[in-house]
């Protein structure tokens, strides 16, 4: 299959339990949306330099040979995550060159990049790890990160698509990959947009209308796509972090845009997007052009 037609869902794997969390949450989505997976192992070998600091040849062959093993398991745990919903073209790839760089490039012709919260080595919980902050820094397209799973958090499954809105282009951008991915896992959507009192000569009653007028003309046009789609809309005098976090301990998924209002294009991550994406234990897509 062209993935100029169908662009590849793509992840990035390093045996680690993040990344094999993150795998499964890409393989599920590849097939929902009957694109290929491309499963990345970029051999990133480790170098470290300074006085007294004696360096030794990189053997290429035996970060290769990991990096093999690495992606054959990833095929067989993707295969099985997929397996419920249906078949699943994948292709895997060693790659002599680190991570990061690796997969930035190869972002610019996916649907979407999948990492996991922290790789081998992380130390404790909510630890982002180098990867999964660049990635989502930079990508050229939505970035996934996703958080090794919760016993207790088990409940989300049935939970909303949760979209963060502030009138941005980011924000359109996050619109459409969120109605994308509540149709296709057949649940709510839930769009938050807040305010707070910066205006003394405005009233409350009226800083509210605006805001619900500004998260109508946000969503038009989208009801005629996603005709069975339950949207719950929540407009709320709050900090916009603080609230999605909160909501989110009732979501399946978190979809946020890059940047927020009053952002440019130099720009890598928003305030809001940021806060959120190093606080919460629940998958979030922060939605790139």
């Amino acid at each position: 299959m062209s993935t100029t037609i169908n662009p590849p869902v793509l992840v990035g794997v390093d045996g680690s339990d993040a990344a094999t969390e993150a795998l499964r949450w890409a393989a599920i989505d590849a097939v929902r949306h009957r694109a290929p997976l491309h499963i990345v192992y970029g051999i990133g070998a480790p170098m470290d330099f300074g006085p007294g600091i004696a360096f030794d040849p990189i053997d290429y062959d035996t970060y290769r040979a990991t990096g093999a093993a690495a992606v054959n398991a990833a095929r067989d745990h993707a295969t099985a995550a997929a397996a419920p919903i249906g078949d699943l073209d994948i292709a895997t790839f060693v790659i002599d060159a680190p991570p990061i760089p690796v997969l930035l490039d190869r972002s610019k012709e996916a649907r979407m990049l999948v990492v996991g919260t922290r790789g081998l080595g992380a130390f404790r919980r909510g630890l982002l790890g180098s990867v999964s902050t660049a990635v989502a820094r930079h990508a050229h397209c939505p970035v996934a990160v996703i958080p090794e799973p919760e016993n207790d958090k088990a409940d989300r499954l049935l939970g909303p698509v949760l979209l963060g809105v502030d009138g941005s282009p980011s924000a359109t951008r996050a619109i459409e990959v969120a109605y994308d991915q509540a149709a296709h896992r057949e649940v709510a959507l839930r769009a938050v947009l807040t305010w707070s009192e910066f205006n003394r000569y405005t009233a409350r009653d009226d800083m509210q209308k605006e805001a619900e007028e500004l998260l109508s003309e946000s969503l038009a046009g989208y009801a005629e796509n996603y005709p069975d789609l339950q949207v719950e809309r929540l407009v709320v005098e709050d900090r916009p972090a603080r609230r999605l976090l909160a909501e989110a301990e009732y979501a399946q998924l978190i979809v946020l845009g890059s940047r927020g209002r009053g952002g440019f294009a130099g720009m890598t991550l928003g305030s809001v997007s940021q806060a959120v994406l190093h606080a919460t234990d629940c998958p979030l897509i922060i939605a790139r052009p």
